[in-house]
């Protein structure tokens, strides 16, 4: 929905995982074999996978000041279980956190969350405010205030509900 650019570095894994569901319209790409095969999952991981996209809605509207959308898992309690490894580069030194399992979805989000921790983008993910959106969007915006995924469409939707009911 979001006529943004894609958030930077592995931030991009979280902001696709959570675009996965369109909730105007229901469609949910989790149900399709070309949108599993986006995230490497099976059949049997959607559930999980629903799980943690939803776990992390929740914490991109916290990001932008908005309850909860549903009652979800805590995030932390869903990633508390995906093993993380440190790897050292031989040739400059440099550090960075990878999964351990790659092949696992939750380790590479566990990875790419403490990534943007430490580079300070994790809060700039954000979840559109628009009840019928929540579409996950990096607010780029000087000031951090970013409340719609596209001033277009969310955006000009809510102004326009505002200014009716005045």
């Amino acid at each position: 929905m979001s006529e943004r650019s894609a958030a930077p570095g592995s931030l991009a894994l979280v902001e696709s995982l959570v675009n996965t569901l369109d909730i105007e319209s229901g469609a949910d790409a989790l149900d399709t074999a070309d949108g599993r095969a986006r995230f490497g999952l099976t059949e049997e991981e959607v559930p999980g996978a629903r799980e943690l996209r939803e776990s992390l809605r929740a914490a991109l509207l916290a990001h932008a000041g908005h309850p909860a959308h549903a009652q979800v898992t805590p995030l932390g309690e869903l990633l508390a279980a995906a093993p993380l490894r440190v790897t050292v580069d031989a040739a400059d030194g440099s550090a960075a956190l990878a999964p351990a399992d790659a092949g696992r979805l939750p380790a590479r989000v566990a990875a790419a969350v403490a990534e943007a921790l430490i580079a300070g983008t994790w809060l700039r993910l954000k979840s559109c405010e628009a009840p019928t959106c929540h579409w996950a969007y990096y607010d780029r915006s000087p000031a951090g205030r970013g409340r719609w995924c596209s001033m277009q469409v969310c955006g000009a939707r809510a102004k326009m509900r505002r200014y009716r009911a005045k």
